[in-house]
């Protein structure tokens, strides 16, 4: 529940606040996939959609969207819910990179992500699409 420490002069929660939540949602993905410490590599994307205010309860939800070698994608869905009227929003979406480490701190390999159904193929080939433009603008 967002209170009102969590929150900036207009009475919307802090972009930071979220931020913080959204990369804990998705190191808990990462982790469980890997069943290894992960790190956070870059955040690929974050966006906001609506503001959250005080009393609203927020969600966050988190999966692992695709892997590569030693690193993996993990997506965020976060919504708002006005416990009071039960509408709910989706308010942020955010794409992160995370690196598994071994018990030395180096990287370590991530175990295969095997797709469930037609949405998780949808984002395996998206996260793909992403994993791809980032290498591109790495080279320049």
């Amino acid at each position: 529940m967002i209170l009102p420490q969590d929150t900036n002069p207009y009475g919307s929660v802090h972009g930071g606040v979220l931020m913080k939540e959204i990369d804990e949602a998705a190191a808990v993905a990462a982790m469980r996939h890997c069943r290894m410490n992960t790190v956070t590599a870059s955040i690929d994307r974050l966006d906001f959609h609506s503001p959250v205010q005080v009393g609203e309860l927020v969600s966050f939800k988190a999966s692992v969207n695709g892997v590569g070698r030693t690193s993996l994608e993990c997506g965020v869905r976060v919504e708002a819910e006005n416990m009071l009227s039960g509408e709910v929003r989706h308010i942020a979406s955010a794409f992160l990179t995370f690196v598994a480490l071994d018990e030395n701190g180096r990287p370590a390999g991530v175990p295969p992500l095997v797709p469930e159904d037609a949405e998780d193929e949808r984002r395996m080939h998206e996260a793909s699409w992403r994993r791809e433009s980032r290498a591109a603008r790495r080279r320049g």
